[in-house]
């Protein structure tokens, strides 16, 4: 098995690269490789998409490395690979990201991505550090994560969906915030699991063991 991290110089990968490897060496669920390579991507058994910065900045990022894109939502739609969007890589998922502008994303996931606007005016803007998470629907990805679980977050923008049949987690932070998301192939996690210690690790071997 393949387990493929998509590279697209949208942040350093270096310690989720490693956090991959390891539960992947530990589960035997074979190599996990760092690529920019739509052929890779073509021929992966599951794939990774990380994101840090801005929502338009990672959609054309993408976009801008031929076939990438392309072999991403042929992996996804038509060979049904399992999927795991991190930060930007979860928003993406999503119909539009408004920051900044409105920006389409892959639409798997259907809903918006908008600024966290926290009901206390003392919490401030981005959401940083860690936070409990609520479960809101069980899920193989979510197999010894419970509610009071901790994740480590950094973030402006938030996932809203628009059927909370999607949502499968999520933390207070002056009101809900989007954590974790699901359906069908795809999975989304808005929180960096390769930061978020034996949560974080959990979720990674959950979703290298998961056939959905």
């Amino acid at each position: 098995m393949t387990t493929v991290l998509i590279d697209y110089d949208s942040g350093n990968l270096h310690s989720a690269e490693k956090a991959f490897q390891r539960m992947a060496a530990e589960g035997g669920h074979g190599r996990v490789i760092v690529t920019s390579d739509p052929d890779a991507v073509a021929r992966a058994d599951r794939i990774v998409l990380p994101g840090d910065g801005a929502f338009p900045a990672c959609r054309r990022g993408l976009q801008a490395i031929d076939g990438l894109e392309e072999a991403i939502v042929d992996a996804v739609e038509i060979r049904g690979a399992p999927f795991l969007g991190i930060c930007v890589g979860m928003q993406m998922l999503t119909t539009w990201g408004r920051e900044y502008e409105d920006v389409r994303g892959f639409g798997w996931v259907p809903g918006e991505v908008t600024r966290i606007v926290p009901g206390d005016p003392a919490l401030k803007v981005p959401h940083m550090g860690w936070n409990d998470l609520v479960i809101d629907a069980r899920h193989p990805v979510l197999d010894g994560i419970s509610t009071g679980d901790h994740a480590y977050f950094v973030h402006s923008y938030a996932m809203r969906v628009s059927e909370t049949a999607h949502l499968l987690a999520h933390v207070d932070y002056g009101g809900p915030v989007t954590a974790i998301v699901g359906t069908r192939n795809v999975v989304g996690a808005q929180f960096h699991p390769e930061k978020s210690q034996q949560t974080g690790l959990r979720l990674i071997a959950n979703f290298l063991n998961w056939k959905p």
